[in-house]
């Protein structure tokens, strides 16, 4: 009985593979300016300090490793049609092995235009090794840029990630803090007859509808999974399958 599952992850799913979240206490926007480093006017002002930035960013997500999480929703694919939109700028769910996820908010091993970065014909994958140099040129002769959305530029996906939610026979939100407009408002979009789940270790609020287990990640997706495989051998059972 496969079913359609949709799995929206945030920076808390790479958390556990030793990857900075940006909100928490210790997280990178208390670090770093984002007007600065996370703004299409700050890169154009300056685009070494947001190049340093990125390319530091970069090198974490290579050093990095697909934990049990990204790994356990990769192997759900077996038994299930698995579709994986993320706000993570990493690539470790692909590493993991999932094979349909959408980026919302872009990828770090990905480069593009500084004029124009939804140009099919500037958007490359460089190699998470290579670092992004001043006076490194897109087709279009602009400076390169990381391929990630900054703040106040356009989710050209918004509308195909609402599309696949509403479709959602399971809908599964892991690791995100519901602060970032608009992508939090995907969680409107789940059909009420859909079943909800929101994985998450802190006090947060919880939509009407969702089942919060309170977990991290990877502890937390394992109680999602039996949870599933408990209800399809049910309603296997009641239908007399068994």
């Amino acid at each position: 009985m496969r079913q359609n599952i949709v799995v929206f992850t945030g920076a808390g799913i790479s958390k556990e593979s030793g990857l900075s979240t940006f909100r928490d206490s210790d997280g990178i926007w208390t670090k770093y300016n984002p007007d600065i480093v996370a703004t299409p006017q700050g890169f154009e002002a300056d685009p070494e300090t947001a190049l340093m930035f990125y390319n530091e960013m970069r090198t974490a997500v290579a050093q990095a490793h697909p934990n049990h999480a990204h790994i356990a929703l990769a192997k759900l694919e077996r038994a299930h049609n698995v579709t994986v939109i993320t706000q993570n700028i990493d690539d470790l769910h692909e590493r993991a092995g999932s094979s349909n996820v959408l980026h919302l908010h872009g990828e770090l091993n990905k480069v593009t235009s500084s004029r124009n970065r939804l140009d099919p014909r500037c958007i490359k994958e460089l190699s998470l090794e290579s670092p992004i140099r001043l006076g490194d040129l897109a087709v279009d002769g602009s400076q390169l840029r990381p391929f990630v959305v900054m703040f106040g530029e356009y989710l050209s996906d918004m509308s195909k990630a609402v599309r696949i939610v509403k479709d959602a026979d399971i809908f599964v939100v892991i690791g995100t803090s519901l602060n970032v407009f608009p992508a939090n408002q995907l969680l409107n979009y789940a059909h009420s007859e859909t079943l909800r789940y929101i994985i998450d270790p802190n006090d947060i609020k919880v939509p009407n509808g969702y089942r919060h287990i309170k977990n991290t990640a990877t502890k937390g997706v394992d109680i999602f999974i039996n949870e599933l495989t408990t209800l399809i051998n049910n309603i296997y059972t009641n239908d007399g399958f068994d």
